[in-house]
């Protein structure tokens, strides 16, 4: 009876052992490694440096822009806003107090801000990550003369730098602006 027990432990163990070592280790290091050949900048963050190489942030991770001088992202629901180690949405449903005050507090915000008419909706909802560093061109359009009166810029110009920076939608989605790549332009423009 204990060589039975014997024998079939010991191939269990082994192969135990064998599968933690190829799928906990060997894996995760190979896929690294051709993450790291193939997609170095994806691989590391997708980073963004200014011009004296200092890293900004990343263009996959929204940040929060509180400035007037900047357009700004749309509200956050992870953690204190825009937290990596928070990601995720509020869960609070549409019957929801909460939500309805902080969107109604967003709206007014806007509003305070001079925003006049529609309000897209990604001004006064959070994204489902809570870290989406994307807006609408509608967003960014509709802070266009805020931005432009802060800056002393000619609306236009201004207008015209959230067009270059709108990418059409691949298959399914609608076009986007990248925030961090719109501030980053506006700071360079004079």
């Amino acid at each position: 009876m204990n060589h039975d027990i014997t024998s079939a432990l010991r191939p269990a163990i082994v192969m135990t052992i064998l599968f933690a070592l190829l799928l906990g280790i060997g894996y995760p290091l190979a896929m690294t490694g051709i993450g790291q050949a193939l997609f170095p900048a994806q691989a590391n963050g997708s980073l963004v440096r200014d011009a004296s190489g200092r890293v900004i942030g990343s263009a996959v991770v929204g940040q929060a822009f509180t400035s007037e001088r900047y357009f700004r992202s749309r509200p956050s629901a992870a953690g204190q806003g825009y937290d990596g180690l928070a990601s995720s949405g509020s869960n609070l449903g549409p019957t929801s107090q909460a939500l309805l005050d902080r969107v109604k507090a967003d709206i007014a915000a806007r509003r305070a801000e001079g925003v006049t008419g529609l309000l897209p909706a990604d001004m006064a909802t959070a994204s489902g990550s809570g870290l989406d560093p994307d807006i609408s061109p509608a967003n960014a359009l509709a802070q266009a003369p805020r931005v432009a009166r802060v800056r002393g810029l000619p609306i236009a110009r201004v207008e015209s730098l959230v067009r270059r920076h709108t990418a059409a939608p691949g298959i399914l989605g609608d076009p986007t602006v990248n925030l961090l790549a719109l501030n980053q332009a506006l700071d360079l423009t004079r």
